[in-house]
């Protein structure tokens, strides 16, 4: 800025100030209308950013109960299958079902050994292996038939989870009886048994079962297999099947009988099944209620997104519109005024910096003034309580740079207007 321009610059300053003081009325009608417009950009775009947080809290809230329910059903599912009992069995396949479930007889055997390798072959879809020999026998020291079944402890996995194990093992020297024996024979636990020539202490007294359980003496595996003369053999193995595994019990059938040779997978527990289907009908219903309440969300802020659409370009228009008649009255009331300054040198530059530099101030006033209070109004309606997450430096700056743009622009065909009076006219004139 040369010298000379400085202090028409600082005149004009006095000016834009002056006029401002004096015709208050016009600036504070031109300030609101400025303010408002703003407010309706800033609080739209705030509204929806609140809302955008808002379904984020609200999928996240649902996605964690979710879990947490999915956890309490998974625990579920576990305490279930193991009230249930095992249910795979895996048989040797020249077993004859007919006579192991109508006469209680076992008719073949397999390796002892299988046991350890399919706990050790890294196979995930079953759980809680119990290798056991079954043998149906007459109990001469007790004058009936009951069915001998020799357990031990379930093995462990390689993949090295400890788990609570379904049936604890049987100790040598002792013999868990089923509710008919017990109750038959007048037992109870600490009484001595003999089976077989053997001397047994009595461990457990089973509650009925309502099925073959009830008939059964319960020792130890090492024990039967002497017993009964089957060294180092079993008649079955049980187990739990995964709930990864789903229903696909012909891939678990494959998996086993490639690791054990001649052998053959039964399923038993129909129901387990069932409460498996239940649980991923479950999960299904939790991710189709999340996926339901995103897409209400998204809904309701398309909704609101559209609704901004209009009303925003619609207050910012009547706010141009208004600046644009202040600016029209202004100029006219101020012809004499503009005459005498252009009678006494003021170029018609200097007129359009007068009457926009007054926009520009108005407008930098207004952003500010508009920001404040459309941001406020919009973490009001929200109920956000956090207003450093609702900030956005984009809608900042929109509102900075948007009104001083909008008085100047609504002011400029006024401003120029005024500009290009002839002060002999106006002058005449008045």
């Amino acid at each position: 800025m040369t010298p000379r321009s400085r202090p028409a610059a600082l005149g004009i300053r006095h000016l834009v100030l002056a006029e401002i003081r004096h015709r208050w009325v016009h600036a504070v009608l031109a300030l609101a209308s400025v303010t408002v417009a703003v407010a309706s950009l800033v609080a739209a775009r705030t509204a929806l950013r609140a809302h955008d947080l808002r379904t984020e809290e609200i999928v996240a809230a649902k996605q964690a109960r979710a879990a947490e329910q999915m956890a309490e059903l998974e625990d579920d599912y576990r305490k279930i299958m193991k009230g249930l009992g095992f249910n795979v069995l895996i048989l040797p396949r020249e077993q004859d079902l007919g006579d192991l479930y109508a006469e209680q007889q076992v008719s073949a055997h397999m390796p002892e050994a299988y046991v350890d390798s399919l706990a050790n072959s890294g196979l995930l879809t079953v759980r809680h292996l119990l290798p056991s020999l079954q043998q149906k026998v007459f109990w001469a020291e007790q004058g009936r038939t009951v069915l001998v079944t020799g357990v031990r402890g379930e093995v462990p996995l390689v993949d090295g989870v400890r788990r609570e194990p379904m049936l604890l093992p049987v100790a040598p020297g002792a013999a868990v009886l089923g509710h008919e024996l017990h109750s038959a024979l007048g037992l109870s636990e600490g009484d001595a048994i003999e089976l077989l020539g053997r001397r047994f202490e009595v461990a457990e007294c089973r509650d009925e079962r309502g099925n073959r359980d009830d008939i059964t003496i319960w020792i130890d595996l090492a024990t039967a297999q002497q017993m009964l003369g089957m060294s180092g053999l079993i008649s079955g193995i049980h187990a739990l099947k995964c709930h990864c595994a789903g229903g696909q019990l012909g891939s678990i059938r494959a998996d086993i009988e490639r690791l054990l040779p001649r052998t053959r997978v039964i399923e038993l527990a129909s129901e387990i099944v069932t409460r498996a289907e239940a649980r991923d009908r479950a999960a299904a219903m939790a991710q189709t209620s999340l996926a339901e309440e995103r897409a209400n969300r998204a809904r309701l802020r398309a909704e609101r997104e559209a609704f901004a659409a209009v009303l925003v370009p619609l207050v910012v228009l009547a706010s141009g519109l208004w600046i644009a008649s202040l600016a029209w009255l202004n100029a006219r009331e101020r012809r004499p005024e503009i005459g005498m300054l252009r009678a006494i040198g003021l170029g018609s530059g200097a007129i359009l910096r007068l009457f926009l530099g007054q926009a520009l101030a108005l407008g930098c006033i207004g952003g500010v003034a508009g920001y404040a209070i459309g941001f406020a109004g919009a973490l009001a309606w929200s109920g956000a309580g956090e207003g450093r997450a609702l900030f956005s430096a984009p809608v900042l700056v929109t509102a900075a740079a948007m009104a001083p743009l909008l008085t100047c622009l609504a002011s400029w065909v006024p401003a120029l207007v005024a500009s290009q009076q002839d002060p002999a006219d106006v002058l005449r004139e008045a």
